[in-house]
C-alpha cells in the first residue's frame, strides 16, 4: 500500500495525501454479504445527542465481515481486496472449498489466490487463524478473541499488530500495539500477521469537504463560545481570567487532562503491564 500526493494547482491539492488504493482489486462488493446501514447523526434510541460531530456523509452499505473465523480446517481462496467504508483497513473476499463466500480482514502480505484456513493445526502463515497456544513466540497476530468464540475484538485497525511474547499457565502474554502487555486465555483464536492499509495514518485530507463526505461534522472550540454554552467560554479575547482557560473543561464540567479510566476494573487482573509504564 502507498500514498499519493497531488500537484498544488487547487488549494485543497496542496496538502492532499491519498491512499493510491493499488492493492484494491475490484470496487463491486459481494451482494450477498452487505447490509443496509442506518444513519444515527449521533443519537441514541431518545433522539438526544450523545456523540456529537456525526452527520452526513456519503451513503454506505455494510459489509458482513467474519471476525470468530470458526469454520475450522477448511481451506479458502482469497478472490478480491477490497475497499471497506466502514474501517480503516482492506478487507478480502474468501471464498470456502465448499462454496462458502466471507469477508476477513486483509493482513499485509495477502494477496489475491492465496490460501488461507483456520483451525487447531494450520501452519502459522499470514491470514490464517489459529488458537494463541499454538502460534510460536514473537509472531505479530491481529482480530484477538478476548474470551474464546466470542469473535475478534482487540488490533482490528489499519496497521495494527500484537506480539505474542509468552505464555504461562493457560494463558499467552501478547503485547498490545498501545504497549502493553496483557494475558489472554491460550485457547483465544487470533489471525496471523499485521493488518493492512499501515500507512493509513499518513493519510491528509485535504479540504474539510471530504471530512463531511466521511459523515464528520465541524468541530467549534470551546473557548470560542459564551459562557452560556462551554464552560471555557467568555473573555475578552484569549482571555485568562474569564476565558476558562486556567481550569480546561468538557462542555459538561469534567476536568480535562486527568485520568477517567475507572480505579478497579474487571480486567486489572489480566494486566501485567501499563501501557505506560517506565
Amino acid at each position: 500500500m502507498s500514498l499519493k500526493s497531488f500537484k498544488p494547482v487547487t488549494p485543497s491539492n496542496r496538502y492532499k495525501v491519498w491512499s493510491s488504493f493499488d492493492e484494491i482489486t475490484t470496487s463491486t462488493p459481494e451482494k450477498s454479504l452487505c447490509r443496509p446501514l442506518k444513519k444515527s447523526g449521533g443519537r441514541n434510541n431518545n433522539g438526544r445527542i450523545t456523540t456529537r460531530h456525526i452527520g452526513g456523509g456519503h451513503k454506505r452499505k455494510y459489509r458482513l465481515v467474519d471476525f470468530k473465523r470458526n469454520k475450522f480446517d477448511v481451506p479458502a481462496t482469497v478472490l478480491t481486496i477490497e475497499y471497506d467504508p466502514n474501517r480503516t483497513c482492506r478487507i478480502a473476499l474468501i471464498e470456502y472449498k465448499d462454496g462458502e463466500k466471507s469477508y476477513i480482514l486483509a493482513p499485509t502480505g495477502l494477496q489475491v489466490g492465496m490460501k488461507v484456513e483456520s483451525g487447531q493445526k494450520v501452519a502459522p502463515k499470514v491470514g490464517n487463524a489459529m488458537p494463541l497456544k499454538n502460534v510460536p513466540l514473537g509472531t505479530s497476530v491481529h482480530n484477538i478473541e478476548i474470551r474464546p468464540g466470542s469473535g475478534g475484538k482487540v488490533a482490528r485497525a489499519a496497521g495494527q499488530q500484537a506480539i505474542v511474547s509468552n505464555r504461562e499457565a493457560g494463558y499467552a502474554l501478547i503485547k498490545m500495539p498501545s504497549g502493553e502487555i496483557r494475558r489472554f486465555n491460550e485457547d483465544c483464536y487470533c489471525t496471523i500477521g499485521q493488518v493492512g492499509n499501515t500507512q493509513h495514518m499518513n493519510e491528509m485530507s485535504g479540504k474539510a469537504g471530504r471530512t463531511r463526505w466521511m459523515g464528520v461534522r465541524p468541530t467549534v472550540r470551546g473557548m470560542t463560545m459564551n459562557p452560556v454554552d462551554h464552560p471555557n467560554g467568555g473573555g475578552e479575547g484569549k482571555s485568562k481570567s474569564g476565558g476558562g482557560r486556567q481550569h480546561l473543561k468538557s462542555p459538561w464540567g469534567h476536568v480535562k487532562g486527568q485520568k477517567t479510566r475507572r480505579l478497579r476494573k474487571p480486567s486489572d487482573s489480566v494486566i501485567v503491564q501499563r501501557r505506560n509504564a517506565k
